[in-house]
């Protein structure tokens, strides 16, 4: 397993991450159990979670395996923003919110820290200055090893270092984007700010909601995540699953997965720090794991480009 710095921190996280987010819905503990031991026999360090992953089940189910592990073999991570209930505080980046939705998450967690702790979404309604003296209280405090943002824009992320530097803060250190063959946005500024800041990218949807798996090139299968989540459903675009089989034959050259060859792709760039993957069970984390050690040279980078350019 490859580690990468996070950024220009001195944290390191594995190539590959599991993630919580609709994977800890959809399988009861001992399917998590299960994935989560055959990430970590793996090598995998990191895993990523929010507090609105399940209203606080997939926080929980973790908490549950931690006595499996040690904890500082661990770097967990967890975010805050969406709103937990429907009242009017629990929600946004607010003071009162950070602070009360850290603490709810630890004790699902069954920790006293997480590493990393994500801003989820920014939020118009709190000045930023309130943001980023709550996360440095946070850091201060022990409850958060480092802090973050995700799906920030490239000016976003460029305001909060640059006031956390201002005002003596810990500024962040790591942005989660989403970041894919088929949606490849970050890369006109997110990614070049990222890179001049030292700010790691976590990135998710690293196969574009499973398109990149090439399970969609026929249709949607019954009893897919496409056909049972509406969300999921409404991420199915058509000139994406063109893509996938163009991409398709590279892959068989290769003599691997479509999936593999997408993840090999994601982290190719050196402004990835890790990508996260979903997994039901120990067979399809084996598979996503070995992506780390795919090698893409010139000739297969340049067929993949030619693919995304639709031809």
């Amino acid at each position: 397993m490859q580690y990468r710095r996070v950024g220009n921190s001195g944290l390191k996280v594995s190539a590959l991450a599991i993630g919580g987010w609709i994977t800890f819905e959809e399988i009861r503990l001992s399917g998590v159990r299960e994935v989560v031991r055959a990430a970590v026999d793996k090598g995998v360090n990191f895993i990523d979670l929010a507090d609105v992953y399940g209203r606080g089940t997939a926080e929980e189910f973790t908490g549950n395996l931690m006595r499996d592990f040690r904890r500082d073999d661990l770097v967990l991570s967890s975010k805050v923003f969406w709103p937990m209930s429907d009242k009017p505080n629990d929600r946004g980046l607010s003071r009162k919110h950070i602070l009360e939705s850290i603490d709810r998450s630890l004790t699902r967690l069954q920790t006293t820290y997480v590493d990393l702790y994500f801003c989820h979404r920014y939020d118009d309604e709190t000045p930023l200055e309130e943001v980023v003296r709550a996360m440095d209280h946070l850091v201060r405090q022990g409850k958060v090893l480092y802090w973050g943002t995700s799906m920030w824009t490239a000016e976003q992320i460029e305001a909060a270092v640059a006031l956390a530097r201002e005002l003596g803060c810990y500024a962040p250190v790591v942005e989660q984007p989403r970041y894919n063959l088929v949606d490849r946005s970050i890369e006109a500024a997110v990614m070049p700010t990222a890179a001049r800041l030292g700010i790691g990218l976590t990135v998710w949807s690293p196969l574009g909601q499973g398109v990149l798996t090439g399970k969609y090139a026929e249709g949607i299968p019954a009893g897919s995540r496409a056909d049972t989540n509406a969300w999921m459903k409404g991420q199915i675009d058509p000139a994406h699953v063109a893509t996938a089989r163009r991409l398709a034959p590279i892959a068989a050259d290769l003599g691997v997965p479509l999936a593999q060859l997408a993840l090999a792709w994601v982290l190719h760039r050196p402004e990835v720090t890790c990508a996260i993957t979903g997994a039901t069970s120990r067979e399809q984390v084996e598979a996503n794991l070995l992506a780390a050690d795919l090698a893409l040279d010139d000739g297969v980078l340049a067929r993949i480009d030619a693919a995304l350019a639709g031809g």
